[in-house]
């Protein structure tokens, strides 16, 4: 009987993975040339210009009609409703272009703001997947540490982190312009420039940085930050001395994260190696697998080094022994919310819903949910094959994992890549997971540097081969014409430009992250007392138990 579901999880694994090939999209055919034609055609006649003489007698609703009620909508919203710069003049040509250039920014304002609440709504998942992963002694201060961050994370990148990061970025078109982000240092290396740091945006006053347009850019990238800031508080959960906490998430608020999102997205060195270089479009992390996801995991990594690993997690010959999680149903739901959160994360980095190809938001859309679910059934089919059950926290683990490294390829890749995508990171996240266990030595009770850093480090690797060169946002990227093509569909070259990325993200952003944990552990102190690890955390870090109702066991 063994045997046989053997069998079958195996035949049910690679129906799953073949199954996207078979249905790949074969090229259309070239349609056929119009037959040549010998008969004259007429000029088309003369454009008449429209005059503003031509909008003075545009009919609207009258008072009385609006004072009847518009049950249907069909009075409301008419000439009557466009701004006029001069009442005296009337209604213009040049109010209704003004009226329909501010309709366009408005619409990317508020599709921009809207993901951006979506992503913030994330941090409830983080919070409540890392505390059902922890046990119940330590829920106290581990949902502390997930509600800390986000105003510990969004203070430091006020002060600075967000002037570091896109203070040069220039104009972001979908959102008016930005112009008062427009100073970058630079500095020249092999005859190129390199963008290094931002230098607008201090407080978000400094030179002219108090504007509409730089807030809504300022409130969608915080709420990005944030996301990276929280993923070491997983892999630092039961033992994380909450003081060394909040100024480790203050440091990489204002620095780790920002330097390298600035090289990425804010007009720095990574985003330029195609234009300098002639490395594809530059590297390319359409959402963050490498600038949210794999520096936040790789900064787990740092700090879980640091620490050290649980009491009891490790026997004496250095076997990892289970901590089982205090309550599944906090860790389902988590992960739950965090998916309905990456429609705002994905889809939301367009910037924009209207022109400059933001159309693409249902692909991209669609592309985050197919890597979900591939990448939850190829680690649940794992999981029960390798161990003979289906594990719960490894199949939510999976789901994470296929969000994750889809992040940077979402506007770059088809459907049939982006299930290919989370298959891979389903089965990655679960072989990662053993190797930072019994390999590495660490302790990761929430497996967050697998999900975030291993993944997230997939996911940038996998735009340089699965991005299809059909996505157009307005003719560029990074300030190279065209569209971003991997190896698969014939330019070898940006994944090239990928690798390079990840290379920064492990030698770079890992030792930064390492230097500033070491750092704060010799001043502050990372890890608690063992006599306040094995009591819990909730009351010798918190002063009160989450469940002060209940008997814990240590």
């Amino acid at each position: 009987m063994k045997n046989s579901t053997k069998r079958v999880l195996v035949v049910l694994f690679a129906v799953f993975c073949i199954a996207p090939l078979a249905f790949a999209q074969a090229p259309a055919a070239a349609p056929a040339a119009a037959p040549a034609t010998t008969a004259a055609v007429p000029p088309p006649p003369a454009p008449k210009p429209i005059l503003d003489a031509d909008l003075a007698g545009t009919p609207v609703p009258s008072a009385d009609a609006h004072a009847k009620g518009d049950p249907d909508g069909s009075l409301t919203g008419n000439a009557s409703d466009v701004t006029m710069s001069d009442p005296k003049k009337g209604l213009t040509i040049g109010d209704l272009a003004n009226q329909v250039g501010q309709n366009k920014i408005a619409v990317n304002f508020v599709w921009t703001l809207i993901t951006g609440y979506l992503v913030m709504f994330m941090q409830l998942g983080f919070a409540l997947l890392e505390t059902g992963l922890a046990r119940a002694k330590n829920a106290n201060h581990t949902m502390m540490m997930n509600m800390g961050v986000y105003g510990i994370g969004m203070f430091a990148y006020w002060l600075i982190g967000f002037a570091i990061q896109m203070g040069g970025v220039g104009a972001v078109a979908n959102l008016g312009g930005t112009a008062p982000l427009s100073a970058e240092f630079t500095a020249t290396i092999f005859g190129k420039p390199f963008g290094l740091f931002g230098q607008h945006g201090l407080f978000l006053m400094h030179k002219g940085t108090y504007d509409v347009g730089v807030m809504v850019l300022f409130l969608f990238q915080m709420v990005f930050m944030d996301t990276g800031a929280t993923i070491p508080t997983g892999a630092a959960v039961e033992r994380w001395k909450f003081s060394a906490f909040i100024v480790t998430s203050f440091l990489f608020a204002a620095f780790t994260y920002p330097l390298y999102a600035n090289w990425a997205w804010g007009g720095g060195w990574l985003a330029n190696l195609g234009a300098n270089f002639g490395l594809g479009k530059g590297y390319c992390d359409f959402a963050g697998s490498g600038v949210v996801h794999a520096v936040g995991g790789l900064s787990a990594l740092a700090i879980a080094m640091i620490l050290g690993p649980r009491i009891g997690k490790f026997s004496r010959e250095g076997r990892p022994q289970v901590i089982l999680a205090h309550d599944i149903v906090l860790v389902i739901t988590g992960c739950l919310i965090l998916a309905f959160g990456w429609f705002g994360f994905n889809p939301g980095s367009t910037l924009g819903a209207s022109s400059n190809g933001n159309l693409r938001i249902g692909s991209i859309a669609v592309n985050t949910m197919l890597a979900s679910a591939s990448g939850m059934i190829s680690a649940m089919l794992y999981m029960w094959f390798m161990y003979k059950k289906p594990d719960a926290s490894m199949t939510g683990n999976g789901f994470l994992a296929g969000l994750v490294a889809i992040t940077a390829p979402s506007g770059f890749v088809n459907p049939v890549g982006a299930v290919i995508i989370g298959l891979v990171a389903g089965v990655l996240v679960c072989l990662s997971v053993a190797f930072v266990e019994r390999v590495l030595q660490v302790d990761d009770p929430v497996g967050a540097v697998s999900v975030h850093g291993t993944c997230g480090i997939w996911g940038v690797i996998s735009v340089g081969l699965f991005a299809d060169g059909k996505s157009n946002y307005g003719g560029a990227w990074n300030g190279v014409n065209g569209s971003v093509t991997g190896l698969f569909y014939g330019d070898a070259s940006q994944l090239v430009a990928q690798l390079v990325g990840v290379a920064t993200l492990v030698g770079f952003v890992f030792t930064l992250s390492f230097i500033f944990a070491f750092v704060v552990d010799l001043l502050v102190g990372q890890r608690t007392s063992a006599k306040s690890e094995l009591e819990g955390l909730d009351l010798p870090e918190m002063g009160a138990l989450a469940y002060p109702e209940f008997e814990l066991k240590s």
